[in-house]
């Protein structure tokens, strides 16, 4: 194998069963560590501004990572195609996949600095991350790992590190009062995803709600059931964020009150 098979991803790459084998654990392992030993490092809460400073070189560390590899694969994609077509080129620059989209929202999140945005990509990531190392589709399923199949294994891992790090380290502020803010950016997120599928023709299904998706074949439920089902996941999973950080707020607030008792 040559460099320039491994970074092509041309070299023969035979499929194997990679779910759950020891590459697919030992990474959610390890990405598990690193999420749990960055947030333990710079969680506590401290009025010294370095704190504060080094919680975002955190972010922006993991995110700058995310960005290495999101702008490698298309410097790669550009160099190796030879289909210049207006087609094949927003097929190559723009982001597809779920997983590919909540790796631009987290790249866009340090610039736009707005909880909503923290929280919104935080939630997009995490599900991702969720579902791929629940079910890994890619990256772990072939005998070789080539540029590609590290690509995948590495965005997703640094989606779970990345996204959980966003909430641990005070990064978002899930509150029912805003909640539109980001029901409103889901919204543009599916309109973009029925873009790509139904106008620019680049994707078939990027956010697994089309008939015959993988997920559908997964579960083995016809597509109207499936429909029904991924609403109501969707709703639950979004507002477990809010339900947890607000069950925090009223400990707090309990936790204040009886402080302030104990001193009257």
């Amino acid at each position: 194998m040559t460099f320039i098979q491994w970074i092509y991803s041309s070299y023969p790459n035979p499929s194997i069963s990679g779910q759950w084998g020891m590459l697919h654990i030992g990474v959610l392992v390890l990405s598990i560590a690193i999420t749990v030993a960055l947030s333990i490092l710079f969680r506590g809460k401290s009025s010294n501004d370095s704190k504060e400073k080094a919680r975002k070189i955190v972010i922006w560390t993991l995110v700058g990572l995310i960005f290495t590899f999101e702008l490698l694969r298309r410097i790669i994609n550009l160099c190796k195609t030879t289909d210049y077509s207006l087609n094949n080129m927003l097929y190559i620059l723009l982001p597809r996949p779920w997983c590919a989209i909540s790796c631009w929202l987290l790249i866009a999140s340090v610039f736009v600095r707005k909880k909503f945005f923290y929280n919104l990509a935080s939630m997009s990531a995490l599900l991702c991350a969720i579902i791929f190392f629940a079910y890994p589709s890619a990256g772990v399923n072939n005998q070789y790992i080539l540029f590609e199949n590290l690509y995948s294994i590495s965005t997703h891992a640094l989606l779970l590190i990345t996204s959980i790090c966003l909430i641990t380290l005070r990064f978002t502020d899930f509150r029912y009062k805003t909640i539109w803010k980001e029901l409103y950016g889901l919204a543009i997120i599916y309109a973009y995803g029925i873009l790509e599928i139904n106008v620019l023709d680049i994707s078939t299904d990027p956010l697994y709600f089309m008939e015959g998706n993988e997920v559908q074949e997964i579960l083995g439920l016809p597509y109207g059931m499936f429909i029904g089902v991924y609403i109501i996941f969707m709703i639950i999973y979004i507002n477990v964020f809010y339900l947890i950080n607000d069950r925090k707020n009223v400990f707090v607030r309990r936790k204040k009150t009886i402080k302030q008792k104990a001193v009257v």
